[in-house]
């Protein structure tokens, strides 16, 4: 606590913020597997609203119906779009991977940069103090941060993930704060797991599925063939 406290209270920013969350309960049936919910709509208007940027981190990237068309009308707009995600090599949920794999070449013909986190980052000593005494156990590494930036300075930290189930199903909450300060910090740490040391970045002429081994691309390529996107 000496060593931490000091800095995190440094870094800390009074400002006011809004929160925002879904109603427990939300998908009542009468739209299937979709509707949306009061997060999603609140998620939707700030991206909407952006004017040059937009930096997200998400573990898992599948985006809901209308969510590509989306980003491919910002691009246009001239809005530049960047998103953090998890690779094959580090993900926890090769069901969620599968929907995303499918969505990858469209999300960069919509003009998304995509990054995508490596297993063994540059920076897995300081993210973990211990990691000295791990390393003989080779642990895996991963993303598991749901946040994002607008424009420099609208900030959303939360629980929701950019795929259909956090849209559509799960009750998720989050805050959005508009400070520069905030939106400053919490874009260097989203860079910081971007940097070549620690991410790939995802090209339509480069990707890093070769990094695991035939068995998980196999795997992944069954997952692939089921009809389960909705729920991912």
């Amino acid at each position: 606590m000496p060593r931490y406290f000091p800095k995190m209270l440094q870094a800390m920013v009074w400002e006011e913020a809004r929160f925002i969350s879904d109603k427990p309960g939300k998908n009542t049936g009468d739209s299937g597997l979709g509707g949306g919910g009061e997060s999603t709509q609140a998620l939707v208007a700030a991206i909407k609203d952006a004017r040059h940027s937009i930096l997200i981190q998400s573990p898992y990237l599948i985006l809901p119906k209308g969510g590509i068309e989306l980003f491919a009308d910002l691009h246009e707009r001239g809005v530049r779009i960047r998103i953090s995600t998890n690779s094959l090599a580090s993900t926890d949920n090769l069901e969620a991977f599968s929907g995303y794999h499918k969505q990858r070449s469209k999300l960069l013909d919509a003009g998304i940069e995509l990054y995508e986190y490596r297993p063994h980052p540059q920076i897995q000593t300081d993210l973990v103090e211990r990691y000295p005494q791990l390393a003989h156990k080779n642990p895996i590494f991963a993303l598991h941060a749901k946040s994002m930036v607008i424009d420099d300075s609208k900030v959303f930290i939360g629980t929701f993930n950019l795929d259909p189930r956090s849209a559509n199903l799960n009750t998720e909450v989050g805050v959005l704060v508009d400070n520069p300060r905030l939106g400053e910090q919490l874009t260097k740490s989203i860079e910081r797991d971007m940097r070549p040391e620690n991410s790939w970045r995802t090209t339509s002429s480069f990707n890093p599925d070769k990094e695991v081994s035939r068995g998980k691309r196999f795997k992944l390529r069954l997952l692939k063939l089921l009809p389960i996107d909705p729920i991912l």
